[in-house]
């Protein structure tokens, strides 16, 4: 049996992926923890709330004194850390709190795993409990613009170019440091952009449906010829769950779905499949620093670790719509106006 301590497991991504291990692994047991601002919401979770092996503790991760008492009271074997400051305008207007919910608060999650799996410190080195891994949880923006051609690699260096994407490369960073200085059990994975159930009507996707579901304005930055590779939340899922299986201690994975759209075409699909005109599309402003292109080469975990994605993009998307289609009220009730 493992428990798995889950950061922000009530946001998009980390409820997705708790609400999968809990169906995948019914003798595992998840910790969530979740500071439950904007973009965390326990409506996300409801239908597993009452699930004998999970438990909800609300916590900022970068509250050191709570998150080494949840070390303390829980055998924790792995830590799967999606907990972040996520949306890049945000970042633009307010940097602080990226710095300290990213840089800061993976750090305080680092040290408190550290002290609490460390069995021995010699000349030999630091040695762990078996069968522990911390898994940050990044993004392909720390690669920054990648241009016109070719895909990210893992090996290629970090070159983010906003204050979110530099906070995450920041954390990457530091979990890389615990593995190099302390032999710490580290993976970091880097994913594309995702899309699915439940994800905040910040992001472009359900931003759209929203709107396009209401006749509002459609905004497209720029041109909205910026290419971004999209992965279905439940292919991310799976990617994960492979990776702390099967990772290589102190590697890391990049992650993506095989689906490179410009962000227009992606609008337009969304239009054309809920019948509403393109008369809608509002082209606004690009914001500062705009990365034009991202690619993720998914070569090494689908050669090393046997995972591949398995949604098509248009039938992805078409189940996304619906989905959102079936759940107006949650929608309504995450929404910031």
């Amino acid at each position: 049996m493992k428990t798995i301590l889950v950061t922000g497991g009530a946001g998009f991504i980390g409820s997705n992926f708790i609400r999968m291990m809990l169906k995948k692994h019914p003798h595992y047991k998840v910790i969530n923890i979740d500071a439950l601002t904007y973009a965390g919401n326990l409506e996300n979770l409801k239908d597993i709330a009452n699930n004998k092996n999970y438990r909800f503790i609300k916590a900022d991760i970068s509250d050191k004194i709570k998150i080494e008492r949840i070390f303390k009271e829980f055998e924790i074997d792995w830590v799967v850390n999606f907990a972040a400051e996520s949306h890049v305008d945000r970042s633009i207007t307010g940097p602080e709190v990226f710095v300290t919910t990213n840089v800061l608060g993976t750090q305080v999650l680092l040290d408190a795993a550290r002290k609490s799996w460390l069995v021995e410190t010699s000349e030999k080195g630091f040695k762990y409990k078996g069968g522990v891994k911390f898994l940050q949880i990044s993004t392909d923006e720390v690669y920054g613009d990648l241009g016109g051609k070719g895909k990210f690699t893992e090996d290629m260096p970090l070159l983010p170019n906003s204050p979110y994407s530099a906070s995450k490369a920041a954390a990457d960073m530091m979990v890389r440091a615990y593995y190099k200085t302390y032999n710490m059990p580290i993976n970091i994975t880097r994913c594309s952009n995702n899309y699915g159930p439940y994800q905040h009507p910040e992001k472009l996707i359900p931003l759209i449906i929203k709107n396009a579901f209401e006749e509002k304005a459609l905004p497209v930055y720029g041109d909205g010829m910026q290419v971004r590779d999209w992965l279905h939340v439940k292919d991310h899922c799976s990617a994960i769950d492979t990776v702390l299986h099967k990772g290589q201690n102190g590697e890391v994975y990049n992650v993506g779905g095989n689906n490179e759209k410009r962000n227009i075409d992606i609008v337009r699909l969304v239009l054309k499949t809920l019948g509403k005109p393109e008369g809608l599309i509002m082209y606004v402003k690009d914001r500062p620093g705009h990365d034009r292109r991202y690619a993720i080469d998914n070569t090494k975990i689908t050669t090393s670790l046997g995972w591949k994605p398995e949604y098509d993009f248009d039938q992805g998307l078409a189940q996304t719509i619906e989905w959102y289609r079936n759940n107006r009220e949650w929608m309504e009730s995450v929404y910031i106006y």
